[in-house]
């Protein structure tokens, strides 16, 4: 009388044993079993005839059942160009600031030349220079602090607020 193993191994290459993958085609050309539950199995009913509870239908097979699907169908393709993902992640935000970068500037500075056309264009007087012939440094101009300016915006607000009611003080009362 011959051991289990001892027929395993008369019957099947050890080979193929192992490594086998081959199955059995399932209806319709299906690959695998049809895994779907049956009428009594399926919990989900509607109202038959008579008042009795039926077993809902089933979902339709799909109209590609025993096809292959093509790779590029089921495989995500390359969306960039090749060596392109050699970079590390840190390399790639990098890149694509200074590409961002660049475009910005190529696009600010042919703006601002447009700006200065245009500005040019439209003034009719040259620029007004001091009665004494010095040039006007405009750098220098007095800039308010913060603090300074919501003093101003405050004491404008006092005002309006005086008019409004019909009070009547001296400019000096609204100086910041």
């Amino acid at each position: 009388m011959k051991t289990f193993a001892s027929f395993m191994t008369e019957a099947y290459d050890k080979d193929v044993m192992g490594s086998s993958q081959i199955r059995r085609s399932g209806e319709g050309g299906r690959v695998g079993a049809d895994r779907r539950k049956t009428d009594a199995e399926r919990k989900r009913t509607k109202l038959g005839p008579g008042g009795t509870r039926v077993a809902a239908k089933s979902y339709k097979d799909r109209k590609d059942i025993g096809q292959q699907r093509q790779a590029s169908t089921r495989v995500q393709q390359p969306e960039k160009e090749r060596g392109s993902a050699a970079l590390s992640a840190k390399e790639a935000q990098r890149k694509a600031y200074r590409e961002r970068k660049a475009r910005e500037g190529g696009a600010s500075t042919k703006s601002k030349d447009l700006e200065k056309q245009a500005s040019k264009m439209l003034t009719k007087k040259a620029p007004a220079k001091a009665s004494s012939g010095e040039k006007i440094d405009r750098t220098t101009q007095r800039q308010y602090t913060r603090d300074e300016k919501k003093k101003m915006v405050r004491a404008g607000k006092r005002l309006v607020k005086d008019i409004v009611k019909g009070r009547d003080r001296p400019a000096s009362a609204y100086q910041p």
